[in-house]
């Protein structure tokens, strides 16, 4: 039997009770415990100490002890994918989650894979700061199914968790695979890039190169004329437009943006097919695959503080773009060195293969069985 034919066959004909978050007969609202407490003044230790989105620290003492959901109060990272927590054993809570656990009748993890369906937009006050109080949040309708046998309607409930479980412990293996691997490719980068000065010829990115900085032109948003075909900045992608001043395979590098500081995407990236470049990325053209990718690899892997000018806004300019010292060993060399490090990043980095796309593959079929699984009757007057 499929898992869709199974799972119909599970609910079919199943009777639910819309029940509110606020009944007490079946759900508990731990906020009293609660307590707040200061970076400073927390004492370390090894319990999760929560806040709206994640852990924040791991501190010495616990406000709960158990099975629970945290539902944020204020502070959501995102108002289409509230943040809602689960967790176990010992754990301290500030005053930014709601804590909340299922009673006798209601499978607390149960509770938790509903409340990630919920849209909690029509609950929140607030404008700049949206905050979902304990007087909204206890009006959210939760779904108690057969509430009329409940040995059967824990039973539905237990393996509506084991199902949709089996997704996000396949996830979590996977994102757990993906941080080690992410890992070793950092490591094997740092290997392979590293050289010592004597046993390489050292030589300025301006004789490697070819500058086709001239060539850009810049369009404010208003002028561009929208198409297909990408227009691109000091990070990436920032609009689509009709027409196109390149045409071919180049390396962007970041000319200015806090990003090359922050560095939290890399500010060298490399570019195929028709495009348009505006003034905030360099344009570098290079005669082969490897001399370009082995470039790439290795901006993104130095600290470049030294080229940089500017403080309110970093800016690296061409001439100190040009510059830069990087090792020139021989083209064989390259062309190994770009080979490892390009499985190393399909594997980590690219949403078209390798771990990125099979933890987004999973986590599209949670959303759908979890959808499918917990998509009950409505109330009576709701859309």
């Amino acid at each position: 039997m499929s898992n869709l034919s199974y799972m119909e066959k599970l609910l079919d004909g199943v009777e639910v009770e819309w029940s509110i978050l606020g009944d007490e007969n079946f759900v508990e609202i731990a906020n009293s415990g609660r307590k707040p407490v200061k970076s400073s003044l927390r004492v370390p230790g090894n319990i999760p100490y929560y806040g709206a989105n994640n852990i924040q620290d791991y501190v010495d003492g616990y406000t709960h002890d158990g099975e629970y959901v945290l539902v944020a109060e204020d502070g959501s990272a995102s108002l289409e994918r509230y943040s809602i927590q689960y967790t176990t054993d010992r754990f301290w809570a500030n005053n930014h989650v709601h804590v909340v656990r299922g009673k006798l009748g209601l499978n607390t993890r149960y509770l938790y894979h509903y409340l990630s369906t919920v849209n909690f937009i029509p609950f929140l006050t607030g404008g700049v700061r949206a905050k979902l109080t304990k007087g909204n949040m206890i009006e959210i309708p939760i779904p108690i199914p057969c509430p009329d046998n409940p040995k059967k309607s824990l039973s539905i409930q237990a393996e509506i968790v084991r199902i949709l479980d089996t997704f996000t412990e396949l996830t979590a293996e996977l994102t757990a695979e993906l941080v080690a691997r992410k890992q070793q490719y950092t490591y094997y980068r740092e290997q392979l890039l590293t050289f010592e000065k004597d046993k390489v010829e050292w030589i300025e990115l301006g004789n490697l190169a070819e500058n086709l900085d001239s060539k850009r032109k810049p369009i404010t948003s208003g002028l561009r004329e929208s198409g297909d075909i990408p227009y691109y900045g000091a990070s990436g992608i920032v609009d689509y437009v009709k027409d196109y001043i390149f045409d071919g395979d180049y390396l962007l590098v970041s000319e200015d943006g806090a990003n090359l500081i922050a560095r939290n995407t890399p500010i060298a990236f490399s570019i195929s097919g028709k495009n348009w470049v505006n003034n905030h990325a360099h344009v570098l053209k290079f005669e082969t695959y490897a001399e370009r990718r082995y470039i790439e690899y290795y901006l993104n892997s130095i600290d470049l503080t030294p080229y940089i000018s500017g403080a309110a806004q970093p800016k690296l300019n061409q001439k100190n773009l040009n510059s830069i010292k990087v090792p020139n060993p021989t083209f064989k060399e390259k062309e190994r060195i770009v080979a490892i490090l390009d499985k190393f990043e399909a594997l980590t980095t690219s949403l078209t293969e390798g771990l990125p796309l099979e933890i987004a593959l999973r986590q599209q079929q949670y959303e759908y069985y979890r959808e499918l699984l917990l998509s009950f009757p409505k109330l009576e007057g709701e859309a």
